[in-house]
């Protein structure tokens, strides 16, 4: 009498269910993330030179640009010196390259066939995506840190709680830019595109953020345009961030809805509405077979 045949758990005829349960789902899908995310560190650890020119823009223009200009503009027209006001612009500046060369980097890894082996991974396409979206934002905030860094410089105090604020706020704006960037970048199969809409987007979008001049002097329709950038979002976040620590400069708030100014909350759920949203549409076109 033969004893009867052992069955596998899981699924009739003695084979095992091949699919992973949801917590290995869940772990492969965070390890695929943080493998992403180790890769673009890695390419921020070697690309020193890159890294620095990349820095110095910003730089240059907060102590070349501000200092001049600095003898220019009045104290008592900003209510604050040129360079402190000019910080957060140079702050949004600092984080929005790095944010942007995630969608370059997507185009690209598409054209050369890296972006295939990708796929070939046992992971989801939004996962993929997620992981290139933590990764572009974890470099620009890095980046952003190192003029973080220089606040001292412009007058501002190292101040632990206003650090922390201006932490804040350049990780939201770094990954609002990233998510915006990865958006434009699935629906585009040419980096020459998509340098040649970022040229002719982002100098007005950066004019119309309040890096460098209040919006108060702009005329009324580039005040409503405004209302529609987030990068004015990052700014006007970033700087009343500024005027909740610093005595000497009062939080105002430059962007208006119907003539009313949002409050500090509202303007940070914005600025991550925009960016959850902008990622959500990238993951829906980058999930589509090609």
């Amino acid at each position: 009498m033969t004893s009867p045949a052992v069955t596998a758990p899981g699924r009739p005829g003695g084979h095992a269910d091949p699919r992973p349960t949801p917590p290995a789902r869940a772990r492969r899908e965070l390890r695929a993330i943080h493998a992403l995310v180790h890769r673009d560190l890695l390419r921020l650890s070697s690309q020193r030179t890159h890294t620095a020119l990349t820095l110095i823009q910003p730089v240059l223009y907060l102590f070349i640009l501000g200092g001049g200009l600095a003898a220019l503009i009045p104290t008592a027209t900003l209510g604050v010196g040129y360079q402190t006001y000019l910080f957060p612009g140079m702050l949004m500046m600092t984080v929005q390259s790095p944010a942007i060369m995630v969608g370059i980097r997507l185009i690209t890894d598409r054209q050369t066939g890296y972006l295939r082996e990708l796929l070939m991974a046992p992971v989801s396409r939004a996962t993929l995506l997620l992981g290139n979206c933590a990764g572009g934002t974890v470099v620009a905030t890095v980046q952003g840190v190192v003029l973080l860094a220089l606040a001292g410089a412009v007058g501002l105090p190292y101040d632990p709680l206003l650090l922390a604020l201006l932490l804040t706020g350049v990780i939201l704006t770094s990954f609002t830019i990233t998510a915006l960037a990865l958006a434009l970048a699935v629906s585009l199969a040419r980096a020459e595109l998509f340098h040649m809409l970022l040229g002719l987007v982002m100098m007005p979008l950066l004019f119309l953020s309040g890096g460098f001049f209040p919006l108060d002097s702009l005329p009324g329709w580039a005040r409503g345009l405004s209302a529609l950038n987030p990068l004015a979002y990052g700014v006007d976040l970033l700087r009343r961030s500024i005027g909740l620590r610093v005595p000497d400069q009062p939080p105002t708030a430059a962007i208006e809805w119907l003539g009313h100014h949002p409050p500090l909350f509202l303007e940070a759920a914005v600025l991550l509405t925009a960016g959850v949203l902008a990622l959500l549409h990238a993951t829906r076109r980058f999930s589509r077979p090609e």
